[in-house]
């Protein structure tokens, strides 16, 4: 599926390359210089990366802000805002359907064709588990059907300003999914302001009931949802062999709320040990702004 609208394609590209220089320019001007000293210390093994205070949107640390990726099941808030946005019910059900099914990686799904669920439900597990038959449902039962809602996905990229995003679907398997770490700055900012995205995102499991009494058991996609040094109030993984894997978070650290955006981490654990470097640092360097310098 292609990038729908050829005017609102033509007007991304002409922002995008005008702010292509822009992006990369302002990561670093605007970071936060009280601990930015400390940075280089992080050694973050992420190909790309930001970690951006919620309050003035000021950065703290920028790494490759401006690079393009394909950010895999990352994708899945926009998919969730645009679902919202719609209004549509969420306790409308929905059946899975030969459609949902993966055709471009071949993942296997526990939602079987023929059950049946709740919007709401399809959209906690697509979040939640990052379920992408689910996600699949969800964009075909949209009005219009998936072609609409991709393009209602790009324009909303436009509202916000993500100017280097493009969507061709709905679920991320698609490596023509693509954004930068600035512009998924922007895009969680913009997710956090929806309860339900909140909710979904930082549950550590949830259970759905299908036909015949069986019970799905699902579980986070983010392992430090239940790690109990972390305060997150919104969470997304992604994985496909060409975006390596990523994640994006809300959290409150040393008292201050950032969003951090990992992209193309290449180790099983690199973007958690990224993630738990980036808290280490931040920690650290606000002790060091409430105690002072050590004394020499």
């Amino acid at each position: 599926m292609g990038f729908c609208g050829s005017a609102l394609g033509a007007q991304m590209e002409q922002k995008a390359e005008q702010r292509a220089t822009q992006e990369n320019a302002a990561a670093h001007q605007s970071l936060d210089t009280v601990i930015v000293a400390q940075a280089g210390a992080l050694n973050l093994r992420s190909a790309a990366a930001i970690v951006v205070r919620m309050d003035d949107g000021r950065a703290l640390y920028a790494k490759n802000t401006g690079e393009v990726l394909p950010i895999a099941s990352i994708t899945k808030l926009m998919t969730a805002m645009v679902v919202l946005d719609s209004r549509l019910s969420l306790i409308e059900p929905i059946t899975i359907t030969t459609a949902d099914i993966d055709r471009i990686k071949g993942t296997r799904s526990r939602l079987k064709v023929g059950v049946k669920l709740a919007r709401g439900k399809l959209l906690r597990l697509a979040l939640m588990s990052s379920e992408n038959r689910a996600a699949a449902a969800l964009t075909r039962a949209y009005p219009g059907g998936a072609r609409t809602f991709v393009a209602a996905m790009n324009q909303k990229a436009v509202e916000l300003g993500m100017w280097r995003s493009r969507f061709v679907e709905g679920t991320g398997l698609s490596s023509d999914n693509v954004s930068t770490a600035r512009d998924l700055a922007i895009m969680v900012k913009a997710a956090y302001d929806y309860p339900l995205i909140r909710e979904y995102t930082t549950e550590p499991a949830y259970a759905v009931k299908v036909a015949k009494g069986r019970t799905l058991r699902y579980r986070n996609s983010n392992r430090l949802i239940q790690n109990t040094k972390w305060d997150i109030g919104l969470s997304k993984t992604g994985y496909i062999r060409e975006a390596g894997r990523g994640l994006v978070m809300q959290t409150i650290i040393a008292a201050t709320p950032v969003i951090i955006v990992l992209l193309d981490s290449s180790g099983r654990l690199t973007r958690i040990r990224d993630a738990n470097r980036i808290r280490k640092w931040i920690e650290t360097n606000r002790l060091r702004q409430v105690t002072g310098p050590p004394e020499s």
